[in-house]
């Protein structure tokens, strides 16, 4: 078995039942529909293209990766069998399995791989996933079985990648058709799509693990009301409802007919603070509005307790992360002494944006609000739609909220966000430091378990000195699960895991 990517292993391990718990549940069972709920319209159906959490959902169920991250964020091989790497770490070669057919019925080969891959890296192309290839500098195939990858710097935890969101396997002859008919090797194939209304997947029975899946299908139903997804739920019109508002986990402790099934991850949300934008272009005014924040209480009064804090993108969970850095309480004098050295003895005016449809990104800005004026931040929150959120907000603003999902690795969580060069570093804070692109730089080349461990906890020290903005959390993910719904686990990757799910009567 691999190493953990993101290890929360220790973490995930309290949240699977025991074979010993599952001892008297039903045997599995062939057939049935499961219906889950989702809170927002699908925008994209290309793997390649998708940026929100339901849009991971659906890629999860219809498409393979070359390797997939298990619940327990271990790496196994999925539609790679193998992967052998060269001493220098820079030549990657991936052994594809030879029983894999699209649902199209035509054979999975290199030269798909190779086509998706292509695409992926192409900046025309669009996809987030490319900020996970950056080291690549070329893709080839060897033989009908057989790709190898070359590196532009030696990279240890390569595999690890391919089992993110976007860097699904698409067939090199229906690429033009992703968005309308997209076509995978997933457990489920997507039988229709009535935009803001449902998606319906069926049993791909051709799929290459045997005996899987055992549903005969999936409805993903567009619910956008909080309340409409908890009464369908209670009714039992689905069966899931994916991503159960944390507020109304209470409401579930001793129900007969729904159970709460969650999992730590190391999504977060923060405020991205704009470093080469007055005032936060000063490391004093980010320090002073640092100083304000009590992070233990924003997991209570954003997520309900359905979470823990932490310093950056590394989780409480992950055995990188550094315990004795601690949370001192708030401090307002001195971020009233920072900000009068800054040059702000009488506090400073600030707007901070927010999305409006993310009620809980909303409730993170509300709290930030009033915890930093006692130090003379006054702050005007401004509702944003999630629809101009980027092009309007993100990256040019001086400071405004924002949240991640827990991407597969440690390297991907934090290197494209706070190197000097990273792709979305530059569309959020513009950090830079020499230390923290050292350190990332040489995490990338470091096999070694304990030197990495030491390498990521000085970073997190860097972190919480500079503060390039505020990661308030790392979240659970939460679902409401009938307990009709047999051998469902939500997974810190957040996308629904069915293939080996069944239905009791």
């Amino acid at each position: 078995m691999r190493r953990p990517s993101i290890a929360l292993a220790a973490a995930v391990a309290l949240a699977v039942p025991s074979l010993a718990q599952n001892a008297g549940a039903q045997q599995p069972v062939q057939g049935g529909t499961l219906k889950a709920a989702l809170g927002t319209t699908l925008a994209q159906l290309d793997p390649a293209l998708s940026t929100i959490g339901d849009e991971y959902v659906y890629v999860h169920l219809v498409f393979n990766g070359l390797t997939r991250i298990d619940r327990d964020m271990t790496v196994k091989p999925d539609l790679a069998e193998s992967w052998t790497a060269s001493d220098d770490l820079k030549t990657w070669t991936f052994r594809l399995r030879d029983d894999v057919t699209f649902q199209s019925g035509r054979k999975l080969d290199a030269e798909d791989v190779v086509a998706t891959m292509t695409r992926i890296l192409d900046p025309k192309t669009g996809s987030r996933g490319r900020s996970s290839l950056e080291m690549v500098s070329n893709v080839a195939t060897v033989d009908p079985r057989t790709v190898r990858f070359t590196l532009n710097i030696p990279y240890a935890g390569f595999p690890d990648i391919f089992g993110d969101r976007q860097l699904r396997i698409v067939p090199r002859d229906r690429i033009g058709e992703l968005s309308t008919a997209p076509i995978g090797t997933g457990p489920f194939i997507m039988r229709s799509w009535s935009p803001g209304d449902r998606l319906e997947l069926v049993k791909n029975p051709n799929y290459f693990e045997r005996g899987l899946p055992r549903l005969d299908g999936v409805q993903l139903r567009i619910i956008p009301e909080a309340a409409a997804r908890l009464a369908a739920l209670d009714s039992g019109a689905i069966d899931i409802l994916w991503g159960l508002p944390y507020e109304s986990v209470d409401k579930y402790k001793n129900s007969a007919t729904v159970r709460i099934d969650s999992v730590p991850t190391a999504t977060w949300d923060g405020v991205v603070l704009n470093n080469i934008i007055k005032p936060f272009d000063d490391v004093r005014v980010r320090q002073a509005l640092a100083a304000t924040i009590d992070k233990d209480a924003l997991v209570e009064i954003v997520l309900f307790g359905q979470g823990a804090p932490t310093h950056s993108p590394i989780p409480p969970s992950h055995p990188y992360y550094d315990s004795k850095l601690g949370y001192p309480a708030p401090d307002i004098a001195r971020a009233r002494r920072l900000l009068a050295e800054a040059g702000y003895p009488n506090g400073l005016d600030l707007t901070l944006q927010v999305p409006e449809e993310r009620e809980q990104r909303v409730r993170l800005g509300v709290a930030v609000r009033d915890m930093a004026k006692a130090a003379g931040f006054r702050i005007s929150i401004e509702r944003v739609p999630l629809a101009s959120y980027t092009a309007n907000v993100s990256g040019k603003q001086p400071m405004y909220v924002d949240g991640y999902f827990a991407r597969p690795t440690i390297d991907t969580s934090i290197y494209p966000f706070f190197h000097s060069n990273g792709s979305w570093n530059g569309q959020l804070w513009h950090y830079r430091n020499a230390r923290v692109d050292e350190l990332l730089d040489l995490a990338r080349h470091t096999n070694d378990e304990a030197r990495r461990t030491d390498i990521f906890r000085e970073y997190q020290a860097i972190m919480d000195q500079t503060v390039p903005g505020i990661i308030a959390y790392a979240a659970l993910h939460v679902n409401g699960v009938r307990k009709t719904v047999q051998n469902f686990h939500s997974t810190p990757m957040q996308w629904l895991e069915l293939k080996d799910v069944w239905m009791s009567n």
